[in-house]
């Protein structure tokens, strides 16, 4: 096997970041239940009793987001499609703008007026758009929320409305945000909104998450607030970079979510730093024994090559290769073929990275190899 070993190519911008004390973390979250996860890894940062299942209020419409985006996603429905809203849509209190029956608005209005303003009613709208029925969108609702792992999780409505039953968690809300913000980028288009208006300029509109003016990098997502779930959040930032998941439930006022979605974002903007693995020279060729061509290149996907590492740790990091001498064939696309590994000042590794075929290699036919030997035969004489 061959070696290789080197400071991480990404060292110098970690050993410019102010490092912190590693180990366990007291903040001063006074909501019942929160989570901190970065976006790109999924790792958890933070957690208190976030698997707690609590009423999760206006931050249901997370979901309804993300079935939206997905059908737009798909082609079944449009930005630019004109939905003529229904006299049960029109019925829904709570936060709303006003929708009327048989008004006509435009799909990306009615993503504006959830996101924007979390008007109930838009929401119906939407969830009508994309299954027929609400009914039936819950269905999908809950369907998805099993797909994504969401185990602590029961919708009973599109919109986050008190009903019995309906209920989630500061885990489950992260990872349906994650899932959002993730595959969805266009979301950002409408979370990212400080003030707009509808229906020609007649109707303003203020974002409900305050972060979206005052907090740096901030990027959405959804706030929430009933009498019965209190005040709650899943709020997205980035900087530098990394971009993190703030879920905070049951916060005892609507200030206090912020100050403990602020609190929590804020230690992991301290705390941590992103970085992409990349080795410090091009993978060497590895020979194929008895391929249809004679070597095979080793490559590195970029989305393995993600580490989520404290910035006390960043010093010490160093990276080693370990490469297969030789390969037989038949050799598949991303058939692995090494790893790297990144570990800290400790020895400890930090992560393990496969390093993979960048192209497939078929093994020689028995015609194949006849050729070559008559081949070179023939040349040699």
């Amino acid at each position: 096997m061959r070696r290789m070993a080197g400071l991480w190519a990404a060292l110098l911008l970690v050993l410019a970041l102010t490092p912190t004390q590693a180990g366990a973390v007291e903040l001063p979250i006074r909501a019942e239940a929160a989570l901190l996860m970065e976006k790109e890894t999924g790792q958890v940062l933070y957690a208190q009793n976030e698997h707690e299942a609590l009423e999760p209020a206006s931050v249901t419409k997370v979901m309804t987001l993300l079935l939206t985006m997905e059908a737009i996603e798909k082609g079944s429905l449009h930005y630019d499609d004109v939905v003529t809203v229904s006299a049960y849509a029109a019925s829904m209190g709570g936060s709303h703008v006003y929708l009327s029956e048989g008004e006509q608005i435009t799909v990306d209005d009615l993503l504006k007026a959830v996101c924007v303003a979390s008007g109930n009613d838009a929401a119906v709208a939407l969830a009508e758009c994309v299954a027929g029925v609400t009914e039936l969108f819950v269905e999908q609702m809950n369907t998805r929320a099993k797909e994504l792992g969401m185990t602590d999780t029961h919708f009973v409505n599109c919109t986050g409305l008190p009903a019995e039953g309906h209920v989630t968690s500061a885990w489950d809300i992260a990872l349906m945000s994650r899932e959002l913000i993730e595959k969805h980028p266009d979301i950002r288009r409408y979370t990212t909104i400080w003030m707009d208006t509808l229906r020609d300029g007649t109707f303003q509109l203020a974002n409900t998450n305050k972060l979206i003016r005052f907090y740096d990098g901030a990027t959405g997502l959804k706030t929430g607030s009933t009498d019965s779930a209190k005040y709650c959040l899943s709020a997205t930032a980035e900087r530098e970079g990394m971009e993190l998941i703030a879920v905070v439930l049951k916060s005892p006022t609507g200030q206090q979510r912020f100050e403990d979605a602020k609190a929590l974002l804020n230690y992991g903007f301290s705390t941590y730093a992103l970085l992409h693995t990349a080795p410090e020279e091009p993978f060497p060729a590895i020979p194929v024994v008895l391929g249809e061509t004679e070597t095979v290149q080793p490559c590195i996907d970029p989305q393995e090559a993600v580490a989520l590492v404290q910035k006390s740790q960043a010093g010490g990091l160093s990276q080693s290769v370990t490469l297969a001498e030789q390969v037989e064939a038949p050799v598949s696309t991303g058939q692995e073929l090494g790893t790297l590994t990144v570990t800290d000042a400790a020895g400890e590794t930090v992560q393990s990275i496969p390093i993979r075929a960048a192209q497939s290699v078929e093994r020689l036919t028995f015609g194949t190899m006849l050729r070559r030997m008559l081949s070179a035969a023939f040349f040699a004489g």
